[in-house]
């Protein structure tokens, strides 16, 4: 039996490689093809599979500037050769759902979100100042090319799996398609410490138009409150500008650093919407509640007794929202008991309950013990 897995891009260890993690532990006989790899960037049981990479790798600054060649990834993707492949497991958040196979393989496809680039959030990533006026008409012109290559190659799936019911609803309305909902996971073990918090709010976020830093800079200015930003990101010097001398940039954080701050924070602030988010389920772990706009994945993880949602995304809004916030008390232990539901052993658990619900039997059969590492019990 032979499996292939595929995954976008592996430049940095981020939600979607973590998943990608879970899955290469499962499968350790598996094959990775990526399209650009950048050394000393992931992690160990992603790198012990034999990779490949696309013709894109070859290509100068594609470790920096990878994003600009989008209007070549479909290509790139569907020039990896599959045919020795039985099985195809693919991690998707932009083409790598796309791949050509034998007609008698069988491809499974997690989706983190489709094209986002070129889908929903199109107005966001290509807002004025966030690339140059060429990149942007670019990205208008090659626009309806690769919604129409992403919608035609949903056919070349056989069943797929997304990471929140938010994404099953893109996955239905652009690809006419339906998705089982396979929630991501976090390590809770990291966010076991005490926990002391402070007056501290506090953001974990890359620093992007669509996450909305800037709009929780300017209430947290306007209210004199201190805000811990983690993070970093194309849009760092923008809100550096921005910020009073009550926000904080940490720049770009990791492990058990992240989890201090978590446990010390008054909240965690969320006003971005996004298609699952692990941020708010660390928080969580930690025994934090969470401060979110209420839209997206946001909205099945987070419940009344761990956080507080509000509608109005405005600086307005999210200034009523702190201020009611600060009316209310939320239990430690109910937030370290949703935020531990989400397990990397209940994600390996389902993502296998799902292949072996929907593959043929052939392929079933075919797998030898050594194919899979079971999770634990």
């Amino acid at each position: 039996m032979k499996v292939a897995i595929i995954h976008d891009w592996l430049v940095s260890q981020r939600g979607g490689e973590n998943v990608l993690d879970a899955i290469c532990e499962l499968f350790p006989r598996a094959e990775l093809f990526t399209l650009v790899y950048v050394p000393g960037q992931v992690s160990s049981n992603i790198l012990r599979l034999k990779r490949h990479t696309s013709i894109l790798q070859k290509l100068p600054g594609s470790a920096q500037r990878y994003r600009h060649f989008l209007p070549l990834m479909p290509w790139a993707i569907e020039r990896f050769d599959m045919r020795k492949f039985d099985l195809i497991l693919s991690s998707s958040h932009c083409v790598a759902k796309g791949v050509l196979k034998r007609p008698d393989a069988f491809h499974m496809s997690y989706v983190h979100a489709p094209m986002r680039y070129m889908w929903d959030r199109f107005d966001e990533y290509f807002a004025p100042g966030r690339y140059s006026a060429l990149t942007c008409f670019a990205a208008r012109q090659f626009r309806g090319y690769l919604q129409n290559w992403d919608r035609k190659s949903a056919a070349r799936v056989d069943h797929f799996l997304a990471n929140s019911k938010f994404i099953a609803e893109r996955v239905d309305q652009y690809y006419g398609r339906k998705a089982q909902v396979v929630y991501p996971f976090c390590e809770t073990g990291q966010f076991a410490r005490a926990r002391q918090p402070g007056r501290n709010y506090l953001m974990v976020t890359a620093l992007v138009p669509y996450k909305r830093v800037d709009l929780a800079v300017e209430a947290f200015n306007r209210m004199g409150k201190p805000l811990l930003i983690v993070g970093d990101g194309p849009d760092r010097d923008r809100l550096h500008k921005l910020a009073g001398k009550t926000i904080d940039f940490l720049g770009a954080l990791k492990g058990s650093t992240i989890a201090d701050l978590y446990s010390k924070c008054r909240a965690l602030v969320f006003p971005g919407v996004e298609d699952f988010g692990i941020v708010p389920i660390e928080a969580m772990a930690a025994g934090a509640p969470v401060l979110a706009f209420g839209k997206g994945g946001v909205l099945e993880t987070v419940t009344s007794e761990t956080g507080l949602f509000f509608d109005d995304n405005s600086v307005e809004g999210l200034i009523a929202a702190v201020e009611n916030f600060e009316t209310k008390t939320f239990d430690e232990q109910a937030c370290r008991r949703r935020g531990r539901e989400f397990t990397r052993e209940r994600f390996q658990g389902e993502y296998l309950v799902q292949l072996k619900s929907h593959a043929p039997s052939r392929i079933l059969s075919s797998l030898e013990t050594a194919d899979i590492a079971l999770p634990p019990a």
